[in-house]
């Protein structure tokens, strides 16, 4: 009987004690946590800042809700020889967006031949390949300029117009070259004669490019009004209709079918009258931004492709966009202006900088 009450009073003071070191445990605990202001993200020693802080909130902007991409304008049409888009790919993965997705005019383009058209897409996945998000494509006068362009385009990227949903938003990606254009007499020929004197005679090549942007003929195709076919535009309205409550949608095109408008276009504007809704285009190689019955259709300007115009539209650059509760906030980086944690690489001044 005795060695019971022994053996039970040895339990009780052996649960008693483990009770007490936890109960100790845990007031240690709370005043360590009494000195500390303790989120799942955010610490700091109240001990040591009370009242007045150096800093101006606590309401950090990490919604989980907004996202981030990053829009890239043109890289041919007289691609830079300067390594200008290769540039901008190594600044993207910088900035580390979820995705980029551009607006056309990848390759010079204008041939009818299958090898050829492949080594250029070759050559720009070989780019592509260096970033480390996905590249979402838009196709260009110069990346589907004939039958045989968009049957390759075709074989190796599946389709000219499409969308996408991501976290509620809406991507509309069209092809503002169905059917495409009469190409300028020449034309590939002419960009491999630019393309050569841009290292070999840079004044020379200025003054083609002037004179061909001159030409009546270009002139005439540029103020052309962009058709969209039948089927187009069905796409459009079904995948509307798919998509009724989206929080935004973006649109995605080549020409900036906004500037002298066909009648299949505005159909398509007519579709979105009730939604929120951005267009972006490039094409032109120049930075606008115009604002149509309060929708935002903006023209990029170009990453690595030719100047056409003077003035402060002539700007390489990216946009970086952040999808937010309220909406899309946009801002532009021009190329010049980002650079790496080691500085400016002088060897690349060209690319971070060109007057034409």
């Amino acid at each position: 009987m005795k060695k019971q009450v022994s053996l039970g009073f040895n339990v009780l003071l052996i649960a008693l004690t483990f009770f007490a070191v936890a109960a100790c445990n845990q007031a240690n605990q709370s005043a360590v946590h009494e000195n500390e202001q303790i989120t799942s993200e955010f610490v700091y020693d109240l001990a040591e800042i009370l009242d007045a802080k150096p800093w101006t909130s606590e309401k950090f902007n990490n919604n989980p809700d907004n996202f981030q991409f990053v829009i890239i304008g043109d890289r041919t049409g007289g691609a830079n020889a300067q390594g200008t888009f290769l540039l901008a790919i190594d600044q993207i993965n910088l900035l580390q967006p979820e995705f980029v997705i551009n607006v056309g005019d990848m390759i010079e383009g204008y041939s009818d031949d299958h090898a050829e058209l492949n080594a250029e897409l070759d050559e720009v996945d070989g780019m592509l390949n260096r970033l480390e998000m996905p590249f979402f494509r838009t196709p260009g006068n110069h990346d589907i300029a004939n039958e045989t362009a968009q049957q390759v385009w075709l074989e190796r990227h599946g389709a000219t117009y499409y969308y996408f949903v991501y976290k509620d938003v809406l991507f509309i990606v069209l092809d503002s070259e169905n059917p495409p254009r009469k190409a300028p007499d020449g034309i590939k020929e002419k960009l491999e004669l630019y393309n050569r004197l841009q290292t070999e005679d840079p004044q020379k090549a200025q003054e083609m490019l002037a004179e061909f942007m001159s030409d009546e003929a270009v002139v005439a195709a540029l103020g052309k009004s962009v058709d969209f076919n039948d089927e187009q535009v069905a796409f459009v309205e079904e995948t509307l209709a798919k998509n009724p409550d989206v929080r935004w949608t973006f649109l995605f095109l080549h020409e900036p079918a906004w500037e002298n408008p066909s009648s299949s276009f505005e159909a398509i504007q007519t579709l979105l009258k009730e939604r929120d809704h951005t267009f972006f285009a490039g094409h032109l190689h120049y930075y606008d931004y115009d604002l149509m019955d309060g929708h935002e259709h903006i023209t990029m300007g170009p990453a690595g492709a030719s100047f056409h115009h003077d003035g402060p539209g002539n700007v390489d650059h990216i946009m970086w966009v952040t999808m937010t509760e309220d909406g899309p906030q946009m801002g532009n980086i021009a190329l010049k202006g980002l650079f790496d944690r080691k500085g400016l690489d002088t060897t690349l001044f060209g690319a971070y900088d060109r007057s034409r």
